[in-house]
């Protein structure tokens, strides 16, 4: 294609020929045929509408295009040149065209324009830029000589100025405003001076006669003569206030997102929001909350009589420590029918109030006069409350004050406020729920945990738990020391598959067997296989109970690991059984330290495979080291190198056992454990020879007379001869039902360990019942008063046979 002339030279036609006639506009499909015809191009070419709609705008050309150069076009979205055209009267003629391309419905097209005729520079031009130059609004307009005074202006230069052009011809900027932003534009006007490059400022400035700060983009360019020469520069400055101030709220919702419900806390999510607000928006800002958890209001709750009580949870002020007189931290305070709060939760609203307008609102019954006169005070101008309210619930009230900020609140900034505080109250509601939900988990929690362990003469015990659901508070791990018959106790560590609420109350229902198994006196591996059944039927149930709600995420196979331990302070003999669960350490009192080799059994709820029980004799002093799994495997280390490190911990210097405890947890745990951690440290003690006495016993009721005299003779050794009447009943009961009824050897021990035990032992598993005689009967009245008689009786069986005890409280 050629570039050569245009059309109007080529028709030779005067300027004005087609004066007010349109450009001549063309559209052609993806098929190359035309299917839009203006007016303008029915005057350029000469053919009508219908001649050329429909048809190939092939007929238009005057010679044919290049194929490729046609493809090359046609992956353009814009292009333009001069094509060479057939007039309908056979002319050639050469014109200028526009192309755009379209996305149509049937693919793309193209859109065509042509101007009639190219327009020369007319003396009136100069005159038009002029008028523009003077009338433009939207534009403060100016130009400047070398040395920075003003050489002219527009209307809008003056208006914003505040002064008329003839008042400010020969100013300086910073002559006209004093100001350091007007400063900034000056030291840029000398830097296009020096450099002749343009330069681009946004400055912050209130205006003359203007209470609110306007924010200014302001384009300074260099003014050149006809060599080149710098002459002065121009000024242009647009007033972009509002969209200066709808970006601030879009970064402050933007701000708000991601700094409001950091955390679960209520204090701190509404202290979040009156740190986001203070000083951008705000000069001082407070959140009150209804204070009792019973007095939230439905949305829309009328309150048109009485006042409202709220408690100050959070605010913060320009003043560094100040409540601008409005209330203290922590305050629970009443506002009266017709105070701005009240109002506001009355409505269910936001509401504006301006002081200067409706001074009453300071020295109406606000119901708090210290707040009005700090109102007044502060000189407070304008004030926003905003319900707090989330998922229909009014929680509270939110207080926006103006003092310092010059501008009073508007309209816009009143729904700014309201879109702050909803996104506040979801997070505060969600925060006071989650409080309420964690304490009733704690609280169950503690429930189905040891409250304090029990006093008992066989072991010193620690113990320490950590649930790995910080949200929650609640795991699946737990621990006990249950006392046993004959100064015995029982250790149990235990860990329930899974975290949170599901695993605590399966915990718990698992202690609970326990605690009933160990009542019973079951030997640890016959304890296990007990637990072992009831895991499985706790597995089956929840197989069998259809989920209430399809979409509830499923807590999967009920499965636990569990750790018994029976230590005997008479014989210094513990028996121990495993059930999956991590073997104890044991600290000798030489300083010998092992990782006790116990027969591991599977994990509870697998059923058919036997536990066994291993038995160790313990020195006095050893300690004895329980923990869950948690404790030890971690994705950090390896599970050898964590028993290594428990190892050197459990060894270090002497500590009371609860510091140990402390000591182990921050030597093994990472900052945020990912499983649940129980740890149960235990010393043991042994009791003293002079506080047992045993005497075996023949196979003969007449051996009973002389057991009790050697019973009685005894417990006056021992100083307890208050004792003397139920310990010589109880002798003479047990030793004649163990004759009766039991077989030989029989044995009695009495063991002094703060309380008074008797235990008689035969080799008989057959064990007694109680039994209420009737009236007349001679006998069966024995174990009813033995029962009566003492804090605890019982039976256990043992290798050899069976053990009947009786235990005395001493005052």
């Amino acid at each position: 294609m050629e570039r050569r002339g245009n059309a109007g030279e080529e028709q030779g036609a005067s300027e004005g020929a087609f004066d007010g006639a349109p450009n001549a506009h063309v559209t052609i499909d993806a098929h190359g045929v035309v299917t839009g015809w203006n007016e303008g191009a029915e005057t350029l070419l000469g053919y009508s509408s219908t001649q050329v709609t429909g048809r190939s705008a092939a007929i238009l050309l005057y010679e044919e295009i290049d194929e490729r150069d046609l493809l090359s076009r046609s992956r353009m979205q814009r292009w333009n040149g001069r094509v060479v055209v057939r007039h309908r009267d056979g002319r050639r003629m050469e014109v200028e065209v526009l192309a755009h391309r379209r996305v149509a419905g049937d693919g793309p097209e193209w859109f065509l324009v042509s101007r009639l005729t190219g327009l020369r520079p007319r003396p009136s031009d100069d005159a038009l830029a002029r008028r523009h130059h003077e009338q433009v609004e939207a534009y403060s307009m100016s130009v400047y000589d070398t040395g920075l005074r003003l050489r002219g202006a527009n209307e809008s230069h003056n208006r914003v100025i505040a002064l008329p052009e003839e008042d400010l011809r020969g100013l300086r900027p910073t002559e006209m405003i004093d100001n350091p932003e007007t400063a900034k534009v000056e030291r840029s006007m000398q830097q296009v001076l020096e450099t002749g490059e343009p330069q681009f400022r946004e400055i912050y400035l209130i205006l003359p006669g203007e209470s609110r700060e306007h924010a200014w983009s302001v384009y300074i360019t260099p003014l050149l003569d006809e060599d080149g020469r710098i002459q002065g520069v121009g000024v242009a400055g647009h007033d972009m206030t509002e969209q200066y101030w709808a970006r601030k709220r879009l970064m402050l919702l933007a701000d708000a997102s991601t700094r409001i419900g950091s955390t679960l806390d209520v204090t701190q999510t509404a202290q979040e929001l009156t740190d986001l607000a203070v000083p951008e928006f705000a000069d001082f800002v407070s959140v009150d909350l209804i204070p009792s958890r019973n007095s939230t209001l439905p949305r829309g709750t009328a309150m048109t009589s009485g006042s409202v009580a709220l408690r100050r949870i959070a605010h913060r002020s320009v003043n560094p420590g100040s409540a601008e007189g409005l209330g203290t931290a922590g305050d629970v305070d009443t506002y009266a029918h017709g105070s701005p709060l009240q109002d506001s939760l009355s409505s269910g609203r936001p509401l504006l109030h301006h002081f200067a307008d409706d001074p009453s609102i300071t020295e109406g019954p606000t119901g708090h006069p210290a707040q009005a006169a700090g109102i007044r005070d502060r000189g407070v101008h304008s004030m926003m409350t905003v319900p707090l309210t989330a998922r229909g619930t009014t929680l509270g009230v939110v207080v926006f004050a103006r003092h310092r900020h010059p501008e009073m609140f508007r309209e816009d900034d009143l729904v700014l406020a309201e879109e702050l505080v909803n996104r506040a109250a979801l997070s505060i509601d969600n925060a006071q729920r989650y409080t309420r939900e964690r304490g009733t988990a704690v609280t169950l929690q503690r429930s189905l945990l040891p409250q304090r362990l029990p006093d008992q003469a066989a072991v010193e015990v620690a113990s320490r738990y950590l649930p790995a659901d910080d949200r929650t508070g609640v795991g699946g791990d737990w621990f006990d020391v249950i006392p046993l018959s004959g100064a015995r106790v029982a250790l149990v560590v235990g860990d329930v598959v899974g975290h949170g609420i599901h695993a605590s109350a399966t915990m718990g229902r698992l202690r609970t067997a326990v605690l009933t198994l160990a009542d019973v006196d079951l030997a640890p591996d016959e304890l296990l296989t007990h637990l072992d059944d009831v895991v499985a039927r706790l597995s089956n149930e929840l197989e069998d109970t259809p989920r209430a709600d399809s979409g509830t995420e499923s807590t999967g196979d009920t499965g636990a690991t569990c750790l018994y331990a029976v230590y005997d302070p008479v014989s210094r003999h513990c028996t121990l059984a495993c059930a999956g669960h991590p073997a104890p350490v044991l600290v000798t009192p030489d300083g010998t330290v092992s990782l006790l080799d116990l027969p591991v059994g599977p994990p509870l709820g697998v059923g058919g495979l036997p536990f066994e029980a291993t038995d160790i004799e313990l020195p006095e002093g050893s300690l004895l080291a329980l923990y869950s799994d948690g404790l030890i495997e971690s994705r950090q280390q390896d599970i050898d190198d964590s028993l290594s490190l428990l190892c050197q911990a459990l060894t270090g210097p002497s500590v009371p056992l609860g510091a140990l405890c402390d000591t182990v947890l921050t030597t093994l745990l990472p900052e945020q454990p990912t499983d649940d951690v129980a740890l149960l440290i235990a010393r043991t003690k042994v009791l003293d020879t002079d506080s047992v006495a045993t005497w075996e016993i023949p196979a003969d009721p007449a051996a009973v007379a002389p057991a009790r005299k050697e019973a009685i003779a005894q417990i006056d050794v021992w100083g307890l001869e208050n004792a003397g009447f139920v310990t010589e009943l109880i002798v003479s009961e047990l030793v004649t039902n163990a004759i009766r009824y039991g077989d030989p050897p029989i044995q009695l021990r009495l063991i002094h360990n703060g309380n008074l035990i008797c235990e008689v032992s035969d080799a008989s598993g057959t064990a007694p019942h109680l039994r209420r005689a009737r009236t007349f009967d001679e006998g069966g009245r024995g174990l009813l008063l033995v029962a009566q008689l003492t804090a605890a009786w019982g039976t256990r069986q043992t290798t050899e046979g069976k053990t009947i005890w009786a235990e005395q409280t001493l005052s």
